[in-house]
Parts: structure tokens; C-alpha cells; sequence
């Protein structure tokens, strides 16, 4: 690490003393929006809650150090929970833990092979999809709570909600959701009340995480039962992490290393495998609350790791008495502020492709509740959408000159795979000109598709006599003529 590279690292850490106690107080909070998530996702995963607490304490502290966006919070996630519930139900803990250390390792070459690029594809109107789809899904994650309870818990996320919002008015020297939380508790402890606490969600850790590796055996048998578990968890909890970061370095306009990130991830779920948790990756209700109460460092994102741990297990009598009411309130209030208002004005100002991509990926992501079955829908779609509006760039004018007696087609814009087929109908490959000439000047090939495209109308013109020149070609689409079709260039001008 040279010198400004080590500089910027310890900025990351400690920017200011102002900007350091914001870290950790926002942490405090990040921590207790973490704790009812990574409860719930622990249900969903079949599991219980002090495997996914001893992850996000593990993933929590190593990622402060090895990631690549300060100010993220990673932890045990509801899309990992969702791949491995079959795997857990089937084959046991022993063998998720397994599949954690094969998926830590995956995610670790995957950054050290910088294959983050891939993420260039994925468009805006994914991203705001996602993150759209996200707020839905935490405001979604909420109502269980809110169902078949009395009127004492809608109180108390009213009364919460006030809290959230009001103070900040007042003064943001404390995070508002964390004088939301005191502030019920005191309520429920001094009233009595029929609401639930946090003792209610499920069995809290009484002891540290302790290291271990899995009772697998090393077998072919046993590889080929978790490999695809761990392909699966790599895939989600890098797609989500990535997201998560950008969704980051737009809130702070700031750029983070996308590379490091995956390494990060890997090492950190790697060491959760070792520690007896479950995998994890970037979570962005909790990562959005902790930029939006003014973590910016990785102090915060520490903070709420250790915080994790020493609130559940020496504090934990005094943890269990906190009304669930007052989670709630704070995750509703990152769910409204996580969904991008702006994105439902811009479906009548943006192209109409935009916003179906934006719509088809709230809708799978909302539908299937797997976010990287929502985002690769959207990709998938932005890959389509692309290739047909390029299509529709590349024209092809021919024009015969009377004197000369020769037919010159003129080409223009992009050919690839997608618009080879429309370039070639585009001549007619029975006309008795005895001299054609093709103007490439205009036009850039792609891919072995395009050259396939023209090697077949040249060579179909000069079977029926018709002498054929190529002109214009640039050098780069020359060099893959040469290489895949150099019969091509034998008339060239």
C-alpha cells in the first residue's frame, strides 16, 4: 500500500472527531436494524438466530477492514437465507458451513480476478429497480409484525414514527431512531403493555462465537451437494454487495473499490464459516439508515458488528425488553426513504424502455423476493432493449452510377450479432451489376457474426460473377476481417 493509498485508508477510519462520533453513533443504530432482519432471515434459513447474529458480528468486522465501501454494513441477508433453506433442510447446518467456506473462497477469486466489470451492464434503471424493490420488500418484511397485534403496537410505531421524523428538527446531534428506541422502551417498561420485544423473535446468543471447522466429510459425494449452494450464495451475495456499494457512492458521491468489496466479502464469509455462521453480503435497508444518520467511515460499519454482539449477549436481559414496535418504526422509515420517489415522475419523462426495465425488475424482485432473480430479469431486458435500438441505427443505401455502371452500398452503424441478419438482407445478392462496391466508412464491425454476415454477401456476389470491393473499412474491424474471413479483403480498395 503506498503512501496515498495508506492516507486515503486512515481518512476512511478517522476523517474528523465530529465525523468519527457520527460513525458510531450511526453504527449503534445500523446494529439495531440489523437485529430483527438477521432474526427473521435466520427463520426463513431454518437455522437459529445466533447463527445469522454470530455472521453479521464476524462479516461486520472483517468487512470494516477488508472491504472496499466505507460506510456498508454487511451482514447475514434474507437472499442467502433464501438460497440455503433447502440445503439446511436436507443436509443440516454442518453442510451450510461448508458451503459458506466454498462461497468465501469463490467470492475471494472473483475479486482478486476483478471480474467487478461485470457490473458495467447493469444499467440505472436496474439499480433504481433494485433499489425500489428493495424499500418494498423492507416496508413487506415489517407487516408480519404489524398483523394480529392490538392497538397498543400501533401506538407505539406511531409514537416511534414521531420520534424518527420530529427530533431531527430539534437536533441531530443523536440519531433519532436511536432516542426512538430508548425512548419505547422506557414506555413499555414503565406501562406494561400486550407487545411484543425482542425476546419474542427467537432464541438471543449467550456466549462469543468460538472457532471451528464443519463436521463434512471430504467427499465427491458431499462436494457435488453443496457446489451449488456456494455457486449460488457467491453469485447473490456479490450481486447484492456490488449494488449496495454503488447504491452507497451515489448517496455520498464518492467511488469505492468494487474489487476490494468482492475480496472483502469472501474473506468475511469465509471466516463466518469458520466461526459458525451463515454467509452474508452488503444489506442496503441497514446500509442506507446508516448513511442516512451520517455514517461515512468504517468506523460505523465496526460499530455495528461489535455493537451486535456486546448488545445481544452481556446486554441481552436489557436487549429482549425492546418493544419490536420500535424496530419497526425504523425500518418503515428506511424503506420510505430507500424508495426512489423521483424514479415514478421519470416514467413519463424517460424513454418507455426505461421504465419497463425499472417495472420488470421491482415486479420479479417483489414477486420472487430473490434480488438477483429482479436484476438479472432487468439486465436481461436493458441487453434486449439495447440491442434493438442499435439494430435500428444500421442502414445500408445502395446507389448505381449510370456512367460507371457501378453499385455502391453505403453502410451505416453498428454491426454485431444482433443486426448481421438485417445487414445482409439489405443486399441483393442476384443483381446483375457487374461491379459492386461496399462503403464501410460509416460502419464498424463487431464480432465474428458481422464478418460472417459480410463474408457470406461477398462471397455469394462474386459466385454469380459480380466483382466486389470493400472500401472504408477501419482498422480495427480490418484486423478482424483479416482474422476470420480473409478471402474477404481479396477485392479491397
Amino acid at each position: 500500500m503506498n503512501t496515498t493509498s495508506l492516507a486515503r485508508y486512515r481518512a476512511e477510519w478517522f476523517s474528523s472527531p465530529s465525523g468519527a462520533r457520527r460513525d458510531v453513533l450511526a453504527g449503534m443504530v445500523g446494529t439495531f436494524a440489523l437485529i430483527p432482519e438477521v432474526i427473521a432471515f435466520s427463520f426463513v434459513a431454518g437455522i437459529d438466530p445466533e447463527v445469522g447474529i454470530f455472521a453479521s458480528f464476524v462479516i461486520g468486522i472483517v468487512i470494516a477492514f477488508a472491504g472496499g465501501r466505507p460506510a456498508m454494513i454487511s451482514g447475514a441477508a434474507g437472499s442467502v437465507a433464501l438460497v440455503v433453506a433447502a440445503l439446511v433442510h436436507s443436509h443440516g447446518l454442518q453442510y451450510l458451513l461448508a458451503a459458506t467456506l466454498l462461497a468465501g473462497i469463490l467470492q475471494i477469486a472473483f475479486g482478486l480476478l476483478k471480474l467487478d466489470v461485470l457490473l458495467r451492464f447493469v444499467s440505472r434503471s436496474v439499480r433504481t429497480g433494485f433499489v425500489n424493490a428493495l424499500a418494498i420488500l423492507i416496508f413487506s418484511a415489517q407487516l408480519p409484525q404489524m398483523l394480529g397485534v392490538t392497538w397498543h403496537t400501533y401506538a407505539m410505531i406511531a409514537f416511534g414514527l414521531g420520534i424518527i421524523y420530529l427530533v431531527p428538527r430539534v437536533t441531530r446531534s443523536i440519531p433519532s431512531p436511536l432516542i426512538c428506541i430508548v425512548a419505547l422502551t422506557i414506555i413499555s417498561v414503565a406501562f406494561p403493555m400486550p407487545i411484543h420485544t425482542v425476546a419474542d423473535l427467537g432464541r438471543l446468543p449467550a456466549s462469543l462465537p468460538s472457532f471451528h471447522l464443519p463436521d463434512f466429510p471430504l467427499t465427491l459425494e458431499a462436494l457435488r451437494i453443496v457446489a451449488p449452494y456456494a455457486f449460488a450464495i457467491a453469485a447473490v451475495g456479490l450481486l447484492e454487495s456490488m449494488m449496495t456499494a454503488s447504491v452507497v457512492d451515489d448517496l455520498t458521491e464518492t467511488t469505492s473499490s468494487k474489487a476490494r468489496e468482492c475480496t472483502g466479502l469472501g474473506l468475511a464469509n469465509l471466516l463466518a464459516g469458520l466461526f459458525g455462521g451463515i454467509a452474508g453480503c452488503g444489506m442496503i435497508g441497514q446500509t442506507v439508515g446508516n448513511v442516512r444518520y451520517g455514517g461515512r467511515g468504517r468506523l460505523s460499519t465496526l460499530v455495528a458488528g461489535v455493537f451486535l454482539l456486546v448488545v445481544m449477549v452481556p446486554l441481552r436481559p436489557w436487549v429482549a425488553q425492546v418493544p419490536v414496535a420500535a424496530l419497526v418504526a425504523i425500518m418503515i422509515m428506511v424503506s420510505i426513504s430507500t424508495f426512489s420517489w423521483g424514479s415514478l415522475a421519470d416514467l413519463a419523462r424517460h424513454p418507455k424502455v426505461s421504465g419497463v426495465v425499472m417495472l420488470a425488475t421491482v415486479a420479479v424482485t417483489v414477486a420472487t423476493h430473490d434480488l438477483s432473480a429482479g436484476v438479472a430479469v432487468g439486465v436481461l431486458l436493458s441487453g434486449v432493449f439495447f440491442a434493438f435500438k442499435v439494430t435500428k441505427l444500421m442502414h445500408v443505401d445502395d446507389d448505381l452510377d449510370p456512367v460507371t455502371g457501378i453499385r455502391t452500398y453505403t453502410v451505416t452503424g453498428q454491426i454485431f450479432f444482433a443486426s448481421a441478419e438485417i445487414f445482409a438482407d439489405k443486399f441483393d445478392l442476384r443483381d446483375t451489376t457487374d461491379r459492386v462496391r461496399i462503403d464501410l466508412t460509416e460502419a464498424h464491425l463487431w464480432d465474428v457474426t458481422a464478418v460472417g454476415a459480410l463474408d457470406d454477401v461477398v462471397t455469394k456476389m462474386r459466385r454469380h460473377g459480380t466483382v466486389v470491393e470493400l472500401i472504408g473499412l477501419n482498422q480495427a474491424s480490418a484486423i478482424l476481417v483479416d482474422r476470420h474471413a480473409p478471402l474477404v479483403r481479396g477485392a479491397t480498395v
